[in-house]
């Protein structure tokens, strides 16, 4: 069957023992966050800059996220901020590899071992991405995948959870599947309809038995981009540190005051060449849904501000040629200079 076949070699790909499909992304976080037993009176550490998903997997299991700040090489979560972040209510840690270069997870989960903390994987932008060889998802209690439309493989839109505990395997089955149990419609529990169909798990399938082809393709794309773009001043490209491998999932900048036009401004100009782009996420500490929790603590996230205000991903397709890198290169390029 599609569906198992996909579950157990994408769970193998990440270094699992099993895979748990589901609808989304979204739905992967939000049944992982349930099956830790975060609850009401809780509180999770998620990074500051991710796209909403991630904190609202805590809000609607009735917790509350508690943002932590950027660092400004890998733009994940500054691992020097998590301890002042602690309360006796934390019970969790959500990392987020941001665009795909991974969080140094031996040093998270050193941190979360001594506080006794659950960690949970984003891996939304990470497929394949590796910390000192070790895969993004075989790290935490639970890892939670994206199939959407635009990620390193897709299923048109789906996600996967991974986990190396059998309890929790069979817990995630059990809450994604209306928490059926016997008899058949007697529920104990209030589970939810997460099931991914068969149709999506066959398009997973085919696409994971390309994915070092497509991983490969991002770092050439990324390759290119940091060759064409070399040079220009107060542009900040992606980097990737020594102990990680970075699979690219969008190829961001981020604009400095050296660059001489604002990140909008830069998007505009690119918009009149025919170049779209996209700004990074608005960082948790700044959403207005967020702020309307009674319990959440919008402590400052200066670093993830600032990425909110100068950050930009460029075209990012595999399928781009070398003449459209030049032209989003030149375009770049004419804007610095104007």
């Amino acid at each position: 069957m599609a569906l198992h076949d996909f579950e157990r070699e994408f769970a193998a790909f990440a270094g699992c023992a099993h895979g748990i499909a589901v609808t989304s992304g979204t739905t992967a976080l939000q049944l992982a966050v349930r099956a830790a037993g975060v609850g009401p009176g809780d509180e999770v550490l998620v990074s500051a800059s991710t796209n909403i998903a991630t904190a609202l997997a805590v809000v609607h299991n009735g917790a509350v996220p508690v943002p932590v700040d950027s660092e400004a090489v890998t733009w994940n979560l500054d691992l020097d901020l998590i301890e002042a972040r602690i309360t006796p209510r934390t019970k969790a840690i959500i990392p987020v590899h941001l665009y795909g270069h991974p969080v140094d997870m031996d040093r998270l989960c050193d941190i979360a071992r001594r506080h006794d903390l659950i960690v949970i994987e984003d891996c939304a932008e990470s497929h394949g991405a590796t910390c000192r060889g070790r895969m993004t998802g075989s790290f935490g209690a639970m890892a939670c995948f994206s199939f959407y439309a635009n990620k390193v493989i897709t299923t048109g839109e789906g996600g996967m959870v991974t986990t190396n505990d059998d309890k929790l395997a069979e817990r995630l089955r059990l809450l994604r599947n209306l928490a059926f149990t016997e008899p058949r419609f007697r529920h104990v529990e209030a589970g939810y309809n997460f099931r991914m169909t068969g149709y999506q798990a066959a398009m997973g399938l085919s696409q994971l038995r390309r994915i070092d082809e497509i991983i490969d393709a991002k770092r050439r794309l990324a390759d290119r981009y940091a060759r064409e773009l070399a040079g220009v001043t107060g542009l900040q490209l992606p980097t990737e540190l020594p102990w990680a491998r970075n699979v690219y999932w969008m190829y961001a900048v981020v604009v400095g005051p050296e660059f001489g036009r604002t990140r909008d401004q830069l998007a505009a100009d690119l918009r009149a060449d025919g170049i779209d782009t996209r700004t990074f996420f608005c960082p948790m500490d700044l959403q207005p849904c967020l702020r309307e929790i009674p319990e959440f603590n919008a402590e400052p996230c200066p670093v993830a501000d600032r990425l909110w205000e100068t950050g930009l991903y460029l075209p990012s397709s595999t399928r781009l040629t070398d003449d459209e890198i030049r032209h989003i290169g030149a375009g770049i390029k004419r804007a610095a200079a104007a």
